[in-house]
Order: C-alpha cells, then sequence, then structure tokens
C-alpha cells in the first residue's frame, strides 16, 4: 500500500488549501456565468446579481490569499484552467458585463412610476456615497459597494444617455478600486478627488433629468 500523501501538515496550511479550493470554485462558476450570458440563457437582471456576489466573494478571497495567490492568471495556468471570461471579468473588469457596457437588466421596467423610484433611488446613493466619505469610511471594501450602487442604479434611469459623464468617472473608479487590496484606504487627496467627481457626477445628474 502506498503511503498517505498529507497536502497540509498545520491548520494553516489546511485554511490555504481550502481558500486555494474557493478560488478555483469561484473561477469556475465565473466562467460558466460569462458564457451563460453572452449565449443569453440567463437574464441580464440574474447575470448582474450572480456576477456581483461572484466578485465581491473573489476580493474577499483575494486578500486572504495576497501571499498565497500574488498573481490569479498564474494560478489558473497552474491548476490547468480554461477560463479566459472569469480571469477578464474577475481579475481586468471588476465589474459585471451589464454595467461595464451599460446594457440595462431586462427587470427593468420603463414605466413612470418605475422611473421616478430609480431616480430617487440614485440620488439617495449619490448622498450615502458622499455622506460616507465625510465620515472617513474610506476602506476599499467600503466604497467600492457604494460606488457599485450607484452604477447600478444609473443604469435604470432610461433618461440618461448611454455615455453619461457620471457613468464614465464611476467606471474610472470601480476599476481602481477593484486593483487594491480590501482594507487599503483611499489616501486624502483620493477622498477629495472622489468628492469632487461625486458631486460634479451629482449635479450633472440633476441637471440632465430637468429637475
Amino acid at each position: 500500500m502506498a503511503p498517505e500523501v498529507k497536502l497540509y501538515t498545520s491548520k494553516r496550511e489546511r485554511e490555504m488549501i481550502d481558500y486555494s479550493a474557493d478560488l478555483f470554485a469561484i473561477l469556475k462558476t465565473t466562467e460558466k456565468l460569462e458564457r451563460a450570458y453572452v449565449r443569453d440563457a440567463i437574464s441580464a437582471k440574474d447575470y448582474e446579481s450572480s456576477c456581483t456576489k461572484l466578485l465581491a466573494q473573489f476580493r474577499t478571497l483575494c486578500t486572504t490569499l495576497k501571499g498565497q495567490v500574488p498573481d490569479v492568471a498564474q494560478f489558473a495556468r497552474e491548476h490547468n484552467m480554461e477560463c479566459p471570461a472569469a480571469l477578464n471579468r474577475l481579475v481586468s473588469s471588476g465589474m459585471p458585463a451589464t454595467i461595464e457596457h451599460g446594457k440595462v437588466s431586462s427587470g427593468t421596467s420603463s414605466g413612470s412610476g418605475s422611473s421616478e423610484v430609480n431616480v430617487a433611488s440614485t440620488v439617495q446613493y449619490y448622498i450615502g456615497a458622499m455622506d460616507a466619505l465625510k465620515l472617513d469610511m474610506t476602506a476599499t471594501d467600503e466604497v467600492y459597494p457604494l460606488l457599485s450602487d450607484i452604477m447600478q442604479s444609473l443604469h435604470k434611469v432610461s433618461k440618461l444617455p448611454p455615455e453619461f459623464s457620471g457613468k464614465v468617472k464611476l467606471k474610472h473608479w470601480l476599476s481602481l478600486l477593484h486593483s487594491m487590496p480590501a482594507s487599503q484606504r483611499l489616501t486624502e487627496e483620493e477622498v477629495r478627488q472622489l468628492l469632487f467627481d461625486l458631486e460634479s457626477s451629482y449635479n450633472d445628474f440633476i441637471s440632465q433629468l430637468g429637475m
């Protein structure tokens, strides 16, 4: 009988193996999700919800595995994974395709009542994000969800042009935050610039809607 091969010798090593398995699963799941979306096998609304959850899980895992897995693409190669769509979404983009390319999820109604609700929600998200920054909530994992909420809400407001300046600015910040560790805080200069961009974006939003 062949001797038993132990994959770990300590609790810490076992945890790292478990986390690596979780990363493997997230990459596989995201690849399948991206393919389903491209093939129109899943609605934009369901895709966006699932992708947002996977992105949050991925960011948390990357922080945990920072010392063990500094390069996710290399991790995929070492485990013989063919997941180009997942690597693009999780590593390069950092946001669902519906947000990146400005497609409104199919669950969004174009009725006037729904439009008013979407506008009110967007205003609330803008104000909430600016208030949070002023209260010194500046860690990446605190700021990213706030900006993501604004972006998703903006895409539900049908009156805005596709290249609305606020969306462009938010894409920039979301991409920047995606590349940063979850616990890293924005510098004072970055917070000041983000607040300026949010305020100008908010004013443009109000102006576009004639409010």
